[in-house]
């Protein structure tokens, strides 16, 4: 969740029901709101970037009247995650920086019905950690960008989009999108097939052996770690969310292996612990194109299907993009399923539990 201050959501709410009937105005609270969150946005790029201990993400201080959409928050999480490792090769060859400041200017802001178009000034400076001889200080950088924002049924608005505008060549903190763009097989990302929720669906029996993968092994991680976490592992709390980090982890417990390649290719799953790991070792939506993909995975008709080591993924919010990542580690002899996952870590809660608090979300299930 993304939180904005008090003084801020106070002067938004006034500020949002004024903007919205009136084509092409928008006043100074609302504009200024706008800027708060494009800086924390281009804040957090830069501060991946920098040779210290991360803090929290300045998104994170942002929610309700203005925030991230639910699928820009998980672009965003990808975005920082390419970053860091564009830091770690960085280092190798000699670059890093010990502190940074980036500072947004407004540059015009306008609305049209439910839609906000917003462009910025981005002016960065990045600190060299290692000075030696007649070796600059700093560099810098100044950057454009157009941020679109939908203003949802309760007149909040939600960032949807972030892009540049300039023509060179991208800065140092610009996530690269052409690496995204050509991943991509011509056919697209492949899709999982709704899950049903019905009670007492048709019998799926799960075959244990057939795989080599070791179903108790990615329940007995699960099971370990759902509080305690590995430290082996780093945590994306504050980066979007650890739910399909843990997945990942208890499935290679049980034997999924590594496929090495570009980070931003969603055929591709691996973690680094020296470095960053794969989209689709941390992204609820490039998981399941993985899975899907490399067939390690296929879809189940039903949630109740679902066994151990199987995986669950809901979308609260029926947009098109899954927002949580479960894995199954006990089944009852009535047949149903218990989840266990991160955020909030949760041990054993049934799929009956979860249904009845999200009656209205999509429902994904997988057998692995």
């Amino acid at each position: 969740m993304l939180v904005a201050t008090g003084a801020l959501a106070a002067n938004w709410s006034a500020g949002a029901a004024d903007v919205q009937p009136q084509a092409g105005t928008v006043d100074e609270a609302t504009k200024a709101t706008f800027q708060d969150l494009a800086e924390a946005i281009l804040t957090d790029r830069t501060s991946a970037l920098v040779d210290q201990k991360q803090g929290k993400q300045r998104t994170s201080r942002f929610h309700g009247d203005v925030r991230l959409s639910s699928k820009q928050a998980r672009q965003e999480s990808s975005d920082l995650s390419a970053l860091r490792g564009r830091k770690s090769r960085l280092a190798k060859l000699g670059e890093e920086y010990k502190d940074a400041d980036t500072q947004v200017s407004v540059d015009k802001a306008r609305v049209k019905g439910d839609r906000a178009m917003v462009e910025v000034t981005e002016t960065t400076t990045l600190t060299y950690k290692k000075v030696r001889g007649n070796e600059p200080k700093t560099t810098g950088f100044q950057a454009h960008h157009e941020l679109t924002f939908k203003s949802d049924s309760h007149g909040d608005w939600q960032l949807s989009g972030i892009r540049s505008t300039d023509q060179g060549y991208a800065a140092v903190n610009q996530p690269d999108t052409e690496a995204v763009a050509t991943t991509a097989d011509d056919e697209g990302t492949p899709e999982a097939t709704r899950s049903a929720i019905t009670t007492n669906p048709a019998a799926k029996a799960k075959n244990f052996t057939a795989s080599g993968l070791d179903y108790k092994a990615m329940a007995t991680y699960a099971e370990k770690y759902w509080s305690n976490y590995n430290s082996a592992y780093r945590n994306f709390n504050s980066v979007g969310g650890d739910c399909t980090n843990f997945v990942s982890q208890s499935l290679k417990a049980g034997g999924w292996a590594n496929v090495s390649g570009s980070a931003s290719d969603y055929k591709k799953w691996w973690y680094d612990a020296s470095s960053t790991q794969s989209d689709s070792w941390v992204g609820v939506n490039e998981f399941s194109w993985f899975a899907l993909s490399s067939k390690r995975a296929t879809s189940l008709a039903n949630v109740y299907q679902m066994d151990v080591g199987d995986v669950l993924q809901m979308d609260f919010d029926k947009d098109g993009s899954k927002d949580h990542t479960m894995i199954t580690t006990y089944r009852s002899s009535s047949g149903v399923p218990y989840l266990t996952y991160h955020a909030t870590n949760t041990y054993r809660r049934s799929v009956a539990s979860i249904i009845a608090s999200y009656p209205n979300s999509y429902y994904y299930a997988y057998r692995t």
